[in-house]
């Protein structure tokens, strides 16, 4: 059957020559983000337990856990939580399989903590943390649907659409460089930086601020003023990655609201603001390309912890994701392109409703000169929409 998919030409100005652009990134230990990725730690557990206790994935959402602030009462040297974060771990998942009870919640409950210890290593599970578990089954008609016979395409859980954008501007990437850098190289040599980093970009004509608020580690700091340098040194950091992204001016702001008195800085016990005041919920934060972009077309839908066999919200959003940034990589004279996929509940999810492809051409090119090629990379993504799945099961796509 072919595939409706409709490709057209924007007549729009591109977002890298507008006035203004805005992006934002909340990194691994916001609140929110701890809640994403419990839930899509959660789901890929399950995902491996069903395969290898029934043979296949089950049915499973658990896109709707909670991440509620404790107290704390940090203090340069090392401070103590006075009340624990809470987590509740919800949503839905098979319980049992043609007679065989299947373990969900210690699943659930053993993923969560170690996605925790990973992410959140000066978290002390006996003090810091308390979790509760409640999952329950799908709906009869969700459970059906979800039913693949052998050899076939899944059908869609739900009509809904996933959406996606490339490629990415300069001011996203200097955001997504910036998270990178500090998760992987100065965060390892300075543990003093916790994992709770927000970085907003704003893009004024040829001017990019940036600010990030950083959570410090209370116990590797022992003054003020080696508080200020962490954060000097955070700047010098954050604007040097950023200006290898860009030619335009860069300025950057670390912990704005910082008093500098020790009246109000963001110091912490354990590196996340869940500690004391911030609570967090599944599909607040980030989306699926692992930012929040204002300016460019976005789906609300939660990605992490929904199933990645037929629940659109996850599967389309990252599907239009990889073809977007593949029919850039491939198509001479796109100079942006968004692709949105729609579904129809019951249907097979490489036979989307529409597949629509907006493109802002470079000077000079016409729909004719790339629709060929556009097209053939959409169809072929759809027409193996399953390796979706496979690379979700894995942990190779990150869905927040």
């Amino acid at each position: 059957m072919k595939r409706n998919i409709a490709i057209d030409i924007l007549n729009q100005t591109p977002l890298e020559q507008q006035q203004i652009e805005l992006v934002e990134r909340k990194c691994l230990g916001h609140p929110d983000s701890i809640a994403d990725g419990i839930a899509e730690s959660i789901s890929q557990a399950l995902c491996r337990n069903y395969i290898d206790q029934v043979g296949g994935v089950l049915h499973h959402n658990t896109d709707q856990g909670e991440v509620v602030a404790g107290e704390s009462l940090p203090a340069f040297g090392g401070g103590k939580i006075l009340k624990p974060i809470f987590i509740l771990l919800d949503g839905r998942a098979t319980k049992e399989f043609n007679g065989e009870k299947i373990p969900a919640e210690p699943i659930a409950l053993k993923a969560a903590k170690d996605y925790l210890r990973t992410i959140l290593p000066e978290l002390d599970f006996d003090r810091d943390v308390t979790m509760d578990v409640r999952l329950g089954t799908g709906s009869t008609d969700l459970r059906d649907v979800f039913k693949p016979e052998e050899g076939t395409i899944p059908r869609a859980n739900d009509t809904s659409f996933g959406v996606s954008f490339a490629p990415f501007s300069e001011i996203e990437t200097c955001v997504r460089e910036i998270s990178s850098y500090i998760d992987n190289t100065l965060r390892p040599k300075y543990p003093a930086y916790g994992q709770d980093i927000k970085i907003m970009g704003l893009r004024q004509g040829d001017a990019i601020k940036l600010t990030l608020c950083c959570a410090m580690v209370d116990r590797y700091i022992s003054s003020l003023s080696e508080y200020v340098d962490y954060r000097s040194r955070l700047q010098e950091e954050a604007t040097r990655i950023a200006k290898q992204c860009t030619k335009r001016s860069v300025e950057v702001s670390i912990n704005a609201a910082d008093c500098d008195k020790e009246c109000s800085l963001f110091l912490t016990v354990t590196g996340t603001s869940a500690e004391m005041g911030d609570d967090g919920s599944v599909g607040r934060g980030n989306r699926a390309n692992g930012l929040i972009t204002p300016h460019r077309p976005m789906s609300m839908e939660a990605t992490s912890g929904k199933n990645p066999i037929n629940h659109i919200g996850k599967i389309y959003n990252l599907l239009s994701s990889d073809l977007a940034h593949e029919c850039v990589k491939k198509v001479d004279g796109l100079s942006e392109i968004q692709v949105r996929l729609l579904s129809q509940i019951g249907m097979p999810i490489d036979q989307p409703l529409i597949a629509s492809v907006q493109i802002i051409s470079e000077s000079g090119v016409t729909l004719k000169d790339i629709e060929k090629d556009v097209y053939e990379i959409i169809d072929y993504g759809l027409e193996n929409i399953t390796s979706i799945t496979e690379r979700v099961i894995k942990g190779e796509l990150k869905t927040f």
